[in-house]
């Protein structure tokens, strides 16, 4: 992130714009929202500039930019439409001190203008860096459409009652009492009874917080999927934005933890295979210890919590503790696996069957009915299986499996830096090794990649 955003305070403040035509006019539509003190030099203003001006609403030099017309300016904006003359003016502007901004010119500006959605005192900035300005605007007009116009509204009363709600104590309490005015209570007798209505409603909702016990502690064990954010279920996404905790595994993508609220505590309970671990009794009492403080804890596990998760250890802690919890799936790495590879995991008149297992366990490689898993045809996903990818291929082998057999190895399934492995049992331990994995890899037996790319032509001409 090249550019921190901030929403500075502009009460009462010196802004200064130093051009008259179309940029200038852009720039003042926006900044005139704000309680700046604006001031605009131009030797030929737009006639729009001109009329701001006789209301009032800022201030009109009718010359070209000088030195010390910056002085005491918070902001500078640049805006001639005419490289040299904004090159002059920014260095100016910079030489009194502001933070300046030249319009269309990001290497030469301090800061950059966002595109803003307005329902004040709510106000959304969107910043590209400025990279892709066509699609900050596309953002900003979903979000227009998405906000009903009444939130700003809703807005203002709730900011009027924030030091009455300070009553309540700080954390979920306090959180708890504005998520049911916002979301429930506020809207719904603003829409009936108007803004007076909802004034008086929010006292009374106050005072009925005030006097309710705070909802227990609570933990939900979640599947966080097997690391693209877009995969994550929209009920996961709600629990990381309501959790205080965030109990998360080491294979939990960085992009997916961003989506957990600013506030909430994260506790990183990694585990690797044959390397360092936090130990599973020390997870389960952070969840009790959490959870007995009254804390809404979300158990973020990669993929799916049933799959090899460990899930049901947890859950008899928790209820060892009396603690309520919930289960909420994810998408586990083989079905991931599956769709980046173009393959289904059954399939008719090939396996009727689908069978998850693991390379190892915590007494080292697992064993399995390997003459079942021997036959042709066989699908399997075996999860942490590369470190064991000889012991595997020997088990294999030796009940007969034909040296043939496709294997699949992907890595860091979905993500963006994912790969795909393609081999056989016979070349397998040799292929992985050659390719040195270092993300979370599963081993796709019997199944090949389809060649999903080859089709991409005949489908876009059948779409287009």
């Amino acid at each position: 992130m090249r550019h921190f955003p901030i929403f500075l305070d502009l009460r009462g403040r010196r802004v200064v714009l130093a051009g008259g035509g179309d940029a200038a006019l852009a720039k003042l539509r926006l900044i005139l929202k704000s309680e700046a003190r604006v001031t605009v030099f131009a030797a030929d203003p737009a006639p729009e500039i001109a009329d701001w001006a006789a209301e009032g609403k800022l201030r009109l030099v009718p010359r070209a930019f000088a030195p010390g017309d910056a002085l005491c300016a918070a902001l500078a904006y640049a805006a001639s439409e005419d490289a040299q003359e904004d090159a002059r003016v920014a260095a100016l502007a910079r030489a009194d001190g502001a933070l300046v901004n030249i319009v269309d010119n990001l290497e030469g500006s301090a800061f950059i203008t966002p595109a803003i959605v307005d329902r004040d005192p709510v106000t959304i900035a969107i910043g590209t860096e400025g990279a892709a300005p066509v699609l900050a605007r596309r953002i900003k007009a979903d979000l227009e459409a998405a906000l009903p116009s009444s939130l700003g509204l809703l807005a203002r009363i709730g900011q009027g009652f924030r030091t009455a709600a300070n009553a309540l104590p700080m954390g979920r309490k306090r959180r708890e009492f504005w998520a049911d005015y916002y979301f429930n209570k506020g809207p719904e007798v603003l829409a009936k009874e108007g803004k007076t209505g909802a004034e008086l409603a929010l006292g009374d909702l106050l005072v009925s917080h005030l006097h309710s016990d705070m909802s227990p502690g609570r933990v939900d064990l979640v599947g966080a999927g097997p690391g693209d954010p877009d995969l994550l279920t929209l009920k996961a996404r709600k629990l990381l934005d309501q959790a205080d905790v965030v109990i998360y595994d080491r294979l939990v993508s960085a992009e997916i933890l961003e989506l957990a609220r600013r506030e909430a505590t994260m506790v990183n309970v990694g585990k690797k295979g044959f390397g360092p671990s936090t130990r599973q009794e020390d997870i389960a009492a952070a969840m009790v210890e959490h959870a007995q403080r009254g804390a809404h804890v979300v158990r973020l596990k990669s993929g799916d919590p049933g799959v090899y998760g460990r899930l049901d250890e947890e859950i008899d802690a928790l209820d060892a503790a009396g603690i309520d919890w919930a289960i909420v799936p994810g998408i586990t790495a083989a079905n991931a696996a599956s769709a980046q590879i173009g393959q289904s995991l059954t399939k008719r008149g090939r396996n009727g069957a689908m069978r998850f297992l693991t390379g190892h366990d915590v007494k080292g490689f697992a064993e399995h009915d390997w003459r079942g898993l021997a036959k042709p045809g066989q699908v399997a996903a075996i999860y942490m299986g590369a470190a064991g990818a000889r012991f595997l291929q020997g088990r294999l082998m030796m009940h007969g499996a034909a040296p043939d057999t496709p294997v699949t190895a992907v890595e860091n399934a979905s993500r963006t830096d994912s790969r795909v492995i393609s081999s056989t049992l016979s070349r397998l331990p040799a292929d992985l090794e050659a390719a040195a994995p270092d993300g979370p890899v599963i081993l796709m037996l019997g199944l090949a990649p389809r060649a999903a790319v080859a089709q991409l032509p005949a489908l876009q001409e059948e779409f287009a």
